[in-house]
């Protein structure tokens, strides 16, 4: 059975930092490239990291870079999204999902095969 289980949301405050975390199983891990979206109240899903599990290739859109960091650690299936100077902009619930490997840094979710259940983040001012 397919499982992408994230894990670390919750709330903080302006300026703070979360891990996230994705364990993955049921599929082969290095097949498959791991984004990570995030949804708010009334807005579409965007994707906002990636990483390709093959090569480490790392992608992030502008409104998270320097901020956020996606790393994965291969022996545990298991990939991070690092949150630092979050702020009330960044609340939402964030999902981690699998694409095939040759998608790496695409943001299309139609194009994702694999999601989680999500994780709420909550950023007070």
């Amino acid at each position: 059975e397919v499982q992408l289980v994230e894990s670390g949301g919750g709330l903080v405050q302006a300026g703070g930092s979360l891990r996230l975390s994705c364990a993955a199983s049921g599929f082969t891990f290095d097949d498959y490239a791991i984004g990570w979206f995030r949804q708010a109240p009334g807005k579409e899903r965007e994707g906002i990291a990636c990483i390709s599990i093959r090569d480490g290739h790392k992608y992030y859109v502008d409104s998270v870079k320097g901020r956020f960091t996606i790393s994965s650690d291969n022996a545990k299936n298991t990939v991070y999204l690092q949150m630092n100077s979050l702020k009330p902009a960044d609340t939402a619930v964030y999902y981690c999902a699998a694409v095939d490997h040759a998608y790496s840094g695409s943001y299309t979710p139609e194009i994702y095969d694999y999601w989680g259940q999500g994780t709420q983040v909550t950023v007070s001012s």
